[in-house]
């Protein structure tokens, strides 16, 4: 097996704003409104509609089909063993064409019980243009006061009672199951995620969609708001979420990487064998490996099986990883 140099993967027709900035960032002039997530390397399928946002491989299968025939080849024994053939990772670019809807994802526990998903969905975000992000409360909220919020659509009050938090090209920041977040209009990031489509969404006017009819995961909003954490977070709590002007190396909180791995590689670093994704950042990276060298191109990606084996980056790039098992 080699590695697989990826294209764009946008889903169309998302209820948000953006894809200008994902073209550009890979090189592109093929705009698309309203694409403003590419899926990268995904065995994941926009929810309730597959395969929609899956990544489909140039002879016509899906990734996802691909890996579940040859899990040991795509992931490892050890991977297999602890995971079975799920990837367990779902990397994205996003493009933020609008303000994004205030947000929050369930855990494992929630989603496994009520929608029958195997995930939760923490998520974290490199960030590629400098903005604004709003990440958890400032004081609790009562349940009653929370569902009062998304009824009566009184969001600028809701905003006012999260953390605001200026974001510079290079900072990380993990997003634990629950917690409330938005990211500002004109930010692009890189996202590392489970592989769940799984949003509860407090949020909806000049979006384009049904919020009361899909704002809730089907559950409606008395029972999805129980999975959103309503307790009040420090400053230094939530800064403890964020790593500064990452350079090198693991790019997330500990707290993050039972859920996946993020590694930011400057000049040059040496990689084990296993399933991953790059993400270019500057035009002198390289991809050394026993069955020959890759140049990527900037803000190109790169899957690479396990079966690859071990591999060498050189230059400015991510590297995206499922969880060690």
């Amino acid at each position: 097996m080699k590695p697989i140099l990826l294209p764009a993967n946008q889903p169309p027709a998302r209820f948000y704003q953006g894809g200008a900035r994902i073209a550009e960032f890979r090189g592109s002039h093929d705009v698309q409104p309203n694409t403003p997530e590419d899926w990268v390397g995904s065995t994941t399928s926009v929810r309730g509609h597959a395969p929609v946002g899956m990544t489909r491989l140039e002879d016509g299968r899906l990734l996802a089909d691909a890996v579940a025939s040859e899990p040991l080849e795509w992931l490892g024994p050890e991977h297999f063993a602890r995971y079975g053939h799920d990837s367990m990772l779902l990397v994205k670019l996003l493009d933020a064409g609008q303000q994004l809807p205030v947000h929050a994802h369930p855990d494992g526990e929630f989603a496994a019980t009520h929608v029958s998903a195997l995930h939760g969905k923490a998520e974290a975000w490199y960030i590629l243009s400098p903005g604004k992000v709003y990440v958890a409360l400032t004081r609790d909220l009562s349940a009653a006061e929370l569902h009062s919020f998304v009824v009566t659509q009184n969001i600028d009050t809701l905003l006012s009672l999260m953390h605001e938090i200026t974001v510079e090209v290079g900072d990380c920041v993990f997003v634990p199951h629950g917690v409330l977040h938005a990211i500002g209009a004109g930010i692009l990031l890189a996202e590392v995620q489970e592989p769940e489509d799984l949003s509860i969404l407090l949020e909806w006017e000049d979006f384009d969609l049904d919020g009361v009819r899909d704002g809730h995961l089907g559950l409606g909003f008395d029972l999805a708001l129980t999975a959103v954490e309503r307790t009040e977070r420090s400053e230094d709590n939530v800064e403890a979420l964020i790593r500064r002007r990452v350079t090198k190396g693991n790019s997330l909180p500990r707290e993050a990487s039972q859920f996946f791995r993020l590694d930011k590689v400057e000049n040059l670093d040496h990689f084990a064998a296993g399933f991953g994704i790059v993400i270019a950042l500057d035009e002198s990276v390289k991809l050394k490996m026993e069955g020959g060298d890759h140049h990527l191109a900037p803000g190109s990606t790169m899957l690479i099986p396990y079966a690859a084996g071990a591999f060498t980056l050189e230059g400015t790039a991510l590297l995206a990883r499922p969880p060690l098992p």
